[in-house]
Formats: C-alpha cells, structure tokens, sequence
C-alpha cells in the first residue's frame, strides 16, 4: 500500500512538472487582454486610418467621415466628400492613408457612386485641412453600375511598391465576376493617382479592363499586405458558407460563381460545378458556416508578442475576432474571441501605437482597443 500511495505521489509529480513545462515552452498560452473604448456614437463605421498626429479618421456607410481627436469624435463631419449614394451595403466605405502622406497629404476613400444606371465603386483623393476635404479627385470608378445594394467590396490597400489595391464586389450579378471587360468581382492595381501600370496582367489583351489584376471574387470586405512576403491577401463572403482567405497573384481566376464551398441561400442548393476546377485557385482557408467576414489585419506590433504576424479578421454574423496562426502561408490554427462582447465587427486595424483596433457596426458604433493585462 505504501509503495502504491509513493508511486501515485510521483505520477502527481511528474504531471505538475510536465504542464509547467508545457506553460513556460509557450504551448499552452493565452492572451490576455482589455477593452477600451475610444469613442462611440458613429452610425454604422465603416474604415478607419491613423493620422502621424495620432487622430484618427473613421468612415461612417451613411455617407460621413469623422475625424476623432485625443479620443474624442468631433461633432461636425469632414465637409467635401463628392456625391455618395447610401444604400443597402453602399455608401461612404474604406479610407487609407498614401504611404508618403507626411509628404504630400493624400487621403484615400472608397464610395458607392450614384450614375445613371445605379451605383457602382469608386475611388477618390483628397487633402485633409482642418474639418475640409481640398482638391479633391476621383481615379477609379467602376464601368458598369446598377441598382443592386449589395456587393461593393471596397477595401484598399497600398503594397511595397506603391501600388493602390481596390477590392470590387460582384454587385450581386454573380456571373460579372467571370467578366474581364467588366470590373465587378475583381481586385484592382493602379498607380497612386489612377494611372495603369504597365505591367497588370491583363494590358495587352484587347477588350479586357487592364485595370483588373485577379478576378472571381465575390464580395471582398477584407484585404491586407503580409509583413513578411509582401504579398496581398484577401478574404471574401461566400453565400451561405464558403468565406475564403486568398492570397493574390496577378492574372488568376479564384473562380466565383463557378466554384464555391457556399451553397444558395434559398434551400442550399449547389452553385456552379463544385468546389474545385482547373485553372481557377483554391483558397487557403475558408469558412463553412459562413461568419461573414470584414476587415482584416496582420497583427505588426510589439504589445501582443504572442499575436506577431497572426492574422486578425471580424466577423458580422456571429459577432467575434478571428485569430489565425500562419506558418508557411498555410492555417495552423483558428482562435475566436471576443464572441458576443461587441457585436458586429467590422474593421480591423493595427495601429501604430502597436494595439489592435476594431470598429462595431452599429447605429451607435464605436472604436475599440485591445490592450494587454
């Protein structure tokens, strides 16, 4: 009996070491963290930047830009913006900052245009002073517009060479996706002021939009540059099921509507022929049940080490954070958090205090951020 009560004893032991050892290795770890809010009170934010001086500017999808200062929104709106039509998904969308902005103070934002025909994704450019929007440009609007709410993905993004990455939805016309002479459903390159580069993939086909550099994309909402390759990533609502996370090359076809891990929303029936054919690309991760996803963010800074280069996409419908390890471009790892805390999350971004920021749509929507304990 004593010698059966001594080997219990160094089983227990042993245990207790091994997940000490497991604790420290970093094996079993958790990120622990609080949430602050910056500011509430925006109807339904939509994108956000950071200015050097540490203010932000927040998008709202009605058809505003605020501008908030110390942590505090200012009551009046940003005056200038050209004619946005805020409808259904549409509206005032994506805002980023030019890489040179300290040089020469261009501010880039995303919009449902109206026309004659309905509505369609543009591009714009302007300068901030003061509480006005000055010599304002547009540099990309898309060619074929209707009056569908739904579908203007809308994300931009700068790369490592300067480029300008805008992400267009299908407009709900899910076949346009397949279309070259047609933007809809398309990632787009361009030059910070709108010029085509010469080297998009599409430029010497006669009867392609050049401007198109992938294409077979539903509706993405999320868009982000990798910190260690450079390379642009996308991620985009499927129907019901089906999100991806993609990687973008230049010229590939990522094949909506031919092929989708989604099904229709009305008694799940199939879409296309399946969820794989030659010549179009695979995701690298993708999501079913759908959970809706919008804004994405590599995490880049140094307050959450455990979080380096994981990537951080919101989720609309069940109201979370996902967080995904990476290793070799490939998903190790999916954690949600957050769930049910604060609603519909919108936008996500790493600021340059090295916190993450997040954005909830809502009437009454805020800023929040993520701090370590």
């Amino acid at each position: 009996m004593i010698k059966l009560i001594e080997n219990f004893r160094a089983k227990i032991v042993l245990l207790f070491f091994a997940l000490l050892i497991l604790l420290f290795s970093g094996v079993v770890t958790a990120q622990s963290f609080k949430i602050t809010t910056i500011t509430k009170g925006l109807e339904h934010p939509w994108g956000m930047a950071f200015l050097p001086n540490g203010d932000m500017l927040v998008t709202e999808r009605s058809g505003r830009l605020r501008l908030i200062q110390d942590g505090k929104l200012e009551q009046k709106a940003i005056a200038g913006l050209p004619s946005i039509q805020a409808n259904g998904q549409g509206g005032l969308l994506d805002v980023i900052l030019h890489p040179d902005y300290l040089k020469n103070g261009w501010i880039y934002f995303s919009y449902a245009e109206p026309g004659e025909k309905g509505m369609g994704t543009a591009v714009s450019r302007a300068r901030l002073k003061d509480l006005q929007l000055l010599d304002v440009e547009k540099i990309f609007s898309m060619n074929i517009k209707n009056g569908g709410g739904r579908h203007f993905g809308s994300r931009l993004l700068f790369d490592e060479k300067g480029y300008l990455y805008i992400t267009i939805g299908d407009r709900g016309e899910q076949d346009r996706a397949q279309l070259l002479n047609d933007h809809a459903g398309s990632v787009i390159r361009l030059h910070d002021d709108g010029r085509l580069p010469k080297d998009n993939p599409f430029v010497k086909q006669p009867g392609v939009k050049a401007e198109i550099y992938s294409y077979g994309h539903r509706n993405p909402q999320g868009m982000s540059l990798h910190p260690q390759t450079g390379e642009v990533w996308i991620h985009e609502h499927g129907p019901q099921g089906g999100d991806e996370l993609n990687r973008i090359q230049p010229g590939k076809n990522y094949g909506w509507p031919v092929i989708t891990f989604g099904v229709n929303y009305f008694f799940g029936t199939k879409i296309g022929e399946g969820t794989h054919k030659e010549g179009m690309e695979q995701p690298l991760y993708h999501w079913v049940p759908s959970i809706a996803p919008s804004g994405m963010a590599f995490y880049t800074g140094d307050k959450f080490p455990e979080w380096k280069n994981n990537l951080f996409i919101g989720s609309l419908k069940f109201q979370l954070l996902v967080r995904l390890e990476l290793q070799g471009g490939k998903v190790v790892k999916e954690e949600r958090l957050l769930e049910g805390k604060l609603g519909r999350i919108r936008d996500v971004r790493t600021g340059p205090d090295g916190f993450l920021y997040l954005l909830t749509d809502k009437n009454n929507g805020a800023v929040v951020r993520l701090e370590p304990l």
